[in-house]
């Protein structure tokens, strides 16, 4: 291998690194002298030193099937929060992961070595360049953390027991690392598996409908902080790129570039961080084979279930060993179609999303608070920029299942500012009035069907790559609000699948904050936008000739029970 380390392209903020050892939140970092033993069906081998290719060295763990000697495939698991496991309750008690289900091997959002070796394979978990021990400077994603992984996997096909097949799975951002090193098409790469990992960083990640993330995102960048060297200092960096410039290009993935085999799993429960880009990745890759599943449950629990499990074995016993599994019974699109926090149904489909949606509009009434089918008289609603919530129902007098994309254009006027943050929520009531609860971003039972986020001063569209049901933003530069000037504003509903019965209802609400906040007390990973720009008063106007409306997809009542 030739060549030395990338320098980024764009002004970078980087910062020194946090002692490794004083990471109180971790076990006890281990030492850096290379260790080899066996114990519970496993060879175990502690710090390999991997060679990149501008001389900087790296850790990682290896685990095998105890003395295995050839022929064995290797699963990698690359990511910054520490390979030193020594614990199957790393997950909080709200997850729903039963630590039975793991062994006390397992690195966050990794695979389970133990598992693994039950089906011949082995698992190598990664410190990158710059992380904990691993020699260098941390950088998030970008072009050296692609050529860094992709060194590794060639690395680890070379290993004299390995079989030369190399697959990656894993959450979050062992997900999204597989967007970033899969187009560069290291021979070794024989399948992926990205269980629910953002892929625009930006939109999904740092600024949602350009209004700053403040509540994961300065609690993702804490966590890669731990390094002998400097670690790249993420919330910065994003607070002093407002729009979309060098900075976020630099962050991009060509999603169009994967061609591997690629199993992908998205949440409807993951509003706010994975759902949306994880769906997106899939369908923008042009791998012959790729499946899609997305499911309304907790997104660890999901993981390291058992039924789970038992997919992404049939999914790399096929494509690491070529053996025969269930894979070819597979539809390329699996989804749970949501009834509430727990209730649901699977179902098979061929395309996301599905070719049969029908989508339908429905007109914001804000004299009466609904939604309707016709365009209803002119009106408007005034309410606190900052604490308002404007609601918007209709009920349904058959049952109806909506699966899908959903958008929703706002004509707004801003009194007393020059920008607006629009919150933006989609309920189901029962019949009796009351919100049902969905599961909702890995911890929580009482979540909406749907969410969606807009400033206004950033409504400028992509015209090449928006669409009635789902408006793209450019985000690369703001238009402010003059006084008195009524606006249309384009505002992305994320995904969702949900089912309704005669006489419950879909509720619309519109604000200026966050409609879900954490609980307080509850220090658990939770979406949030505390930096709004809302003052003075939101009027929101529908019918005529500024109609607002919302649209909905469908999936016709023949098609399903």
């Amino acid at each position: 291998m030739t060549g030395g380390a990338l320098a980024p392209s764009y002004p970078v903020l980087m910062r020194p690194g946090v002692d490794p050892y004083s990471a109180t939140h971790k076990p006890p970092l281990p030492p850096t002298t290379f260790a080899r033993w066996n114990e519970r069906g496993l060879t175990i081998e502690r710090n390999h030193r991997i060679r990149l290719r501008d001389g900087v060295e790296i850790f990682a763990d290896i685990y095998r099937p105890e003395g295995a000697q050839q022929g064995v495939p290797i699963l990698l698991a690359w990511g910054p929060y520490g390979k030193h496991a020594l614990t199957n309750r790393v997950f909080w008690p709200r997850s729903g992961v039963d630590p039975d289900w793991l062994s006390d091997l397992t690195a966050f959002e990794a695979p389970d070595p133990v598992f693994w070796a039950g089906h011949g394979v082995g698992v190598a978990v990664v410190d990158p360049r710059g992380a904990w021990l691993s020699g260098g400077d941390f950088h998030h994603n970008g072009a050296q953390e692609a050529l860094d992984c992709a060194d590794t996997i060639e690395w680890l096909a070379g290993l004299p027991w390995c079989n030369g097949r190399v697959g990656m799975t894993g959450v979050s951002y062992l997900a999204a690392i597989q967007y970033l090193v899969a187009p560069l098409h290291p021979p070794a790469l024989a399948a992926i598996n990205p269980w629910e990992g953002f892929s625009d960083w930006y939109r999904e990640f740092a600024y949602h409908g350009g209004i700053p993330e403040t509540g994961f995102l300065p609690r993702a960048s804490d966590n890669i902080r731990f390094s002998l060297g400097r670690t790249e200092d993420t919330l910065e960096n994003v607070r002093a790129h407002p729009l979309i410039d060098d900075y976020w290009l630099s962050k991009s993935y060509d999603l169009a570039a994967i061609t591997q085999p690629a199993y992908v799993v998205a949440s409807w429960s993951d509003q706010g961080l994975h759902l949306r880009g994880t769906i997106e990745a899939w369908r923008q890759m042009r791998s012959p084979q790729k499946w899609l599943d997305i499911h309304g449950q907790k997104k660890w629990a999901h993981y390291y279930c058992p039924e789970s499990r038992a997919r992404q074995a049939a999914f790399f016993e096929h494509f690491l060993f070529d053996r025969p599994t269930a894979l070819a019974a597979w539809p390329p699109v699996r989804i749970e179609i949501r009834d509430r926090h727990g209730v649901q149904q699977e179902r098979a489909e061929q395309a996301w999303p599905p070719a049969r949606t029908a989508y339908r509009e429905f007109f914001l009434d804000p004299a009466r608070g609904a939604l309707c089918e016709a365009a209803p008289p002119p009106s408007s609603l005034r309410q606190d920029a900052a604490e308002g919530e404007a609601h918007f129902t209709v009920t349904f007098d058959h049952p109806a299942e909506i699966t899908g994309h959903a958008a929703l254009r706002l004509w707004m006027e801003a009194e007393g500012s020059d920008d607006a943050d629009l919150f933006i929520a989609l309920q189901k009531l029962d019949a009796a009035g009351q919100e049902v609860g969905f599961t909702f971003y890995a911890f929580y039972e009482n979540g909406p069907i749907a969410l969606g986020w807009q400033r206004a001063s950033h409504r400028e569209l992509d015209e090449a790559q928006s669409t009635p049901e789902r408006p793209v933003h450019r985000h690369d530069r703001e238009e402010r609000l003059q006084p008195g000037e009524i606006v249309p504003v384009e505002i992305e509903l994320w995904p969702f699948s949900v089912r309704f019965e005669a006489g419950e209802s879909l509720r619309l609400v519109i604000a200026g904050r966050d409609i879900y906040r954490p609980e307080p007390g509850v220090m658990l990973p939770f979406p949030q936008h505390q930096d709004t720009r809302n003052a003075g008063h939101h009027v929101f106007y529908g019918g005529g000739a500024i109609a607002s409306r919302l649209i909905l997809p469908f999936i016709p009542a023949s098609e399903h029970p």
